[in-house]
C-alpha cells in the first residue's frame, strides 16, 4: 500500500509532466468507442464548469486513503451514484477553489487544511454537460467527515491501493435510454464506482503508479 507522504512527491513529480489524459479515461469509459479528443474534450464541448476533489490522507498507519460519496437519491445530476466530492463553480472561483469548497460544504473538510498537489486533465461529461476539473490534494491527517445530508448519503474511506489493484476492476450491465450496456467499474468500498468519476480515477491511478 503506497505511503502517503511518497504518494504526494510522486504526485507532485508526476504532474510536472504530460498527463496520461483521456487515453487513461478510455480504460473506464462506459462507451470506450466514444471517448474520444472529440466526445470528452472540455474545448471541443461548451459545459457548466465544475471541479472534482480527490483528497488523500493518511489512516493510523499512515497508508494513503481517499474519500468518496455516494450522492443523494433526490439530486437532480447523478443520483444515488458514487462520487468525488465536488460541484459547479461559483463565478469567479477557480477549479482548486470550488473543489475546496465543495468539500467543505459536503463532507466538513475545512479549506485551509487541504494541500493542493495540481489539476488531472478536464474532462466534459456528456450526459450532465458538466465540464469537469479534477484536482488532487492532501491533508496531514484524517479529516472528521461529517456529511451534508441533503447532498450525500453516505462518505466511503477507499485506500489508494484498492483503485491501484486490477483485481478490483470489474464490468456488469446497465440501463441506459438506448438498451443495456456491458460497463466498466472499480469495486471501491462495497460499492460499484463507475462513468466519469471511474474515468478520473483511472487517470489517478495512472500517475499514482508511475
Amino acid at each position: 500500500m503506497p505511503h502517503l507522504d511518497a504518494l504526494v512527491a510522486t504526485l507532485t513529480d508526476r504532474l510536472r509532466h504530460p498527463l496520461p489524459g483521456h487515453a487513461a479515461h478510455a480504460e473506464m469509459a462506459p462507451f470506450p468507442a466514444r471517448a474520444t479528443e472529440e466526445t470528452l474534450s472540455i474545448e471541443r464541448n461548451e459545459g457548466r464548469p465544475a471541479a472534482t476533489l480527490i483528497l488523500l490522507y493518511p489512516d493510523t498507519d499512515a497508508e494513503a486513503h481517499f474519500v468518496l460519496t455516494v450522492r443523494h437519491a433526490g439530486l437532480r445530476d447523478h443520483a444515488g451514484q458514487v462520487s468525488l466530492p465536488g460541484g459547479r463553480l461559483e463565478a469567479e472561483e477557480s477549479p482548486e477553489e470550488a473543489a475546496r469548497r465543495e468539500a467543505f460544504e459536503e463532507v466538513g473538510v475545512a479549506p485551509e487544511a487541504v494541500s493542493l498537489i495540481g489539476r488531472l486533465t478536464p474532462i466534459y461529461i456528456p450526459p450532465s454537460r458538466f465540464s469537469v476539473w479534477p484536482i488532487v490534494a492532501s491533508t496531514p491527517e484524517r479529516p472528521p467527515f461529517v456529511a451534508q445530508e441533503t447532498e450525500v448519503a453516505a462518505v466511503l474511506d477507499v485506500p489508494v491501493a484498492d483503485v491501484l489493484d486490477p483485481a478490483r476492476r470489474g464490468r456488469s450491465m446497465r440501463e441506459a435510454p438506448l438498451g443495456r450496456f456491458d460497463v466498466p467499474y472499480f469495486d471501491l468500498a462495497g460499492r460499484e464506482v463507475w462513468g466519469a468519476t471511474a474515468m478520473m480515477l483511472a487517470e489517478f491511478a495512472a500517475l499514482a503508479r508511475s
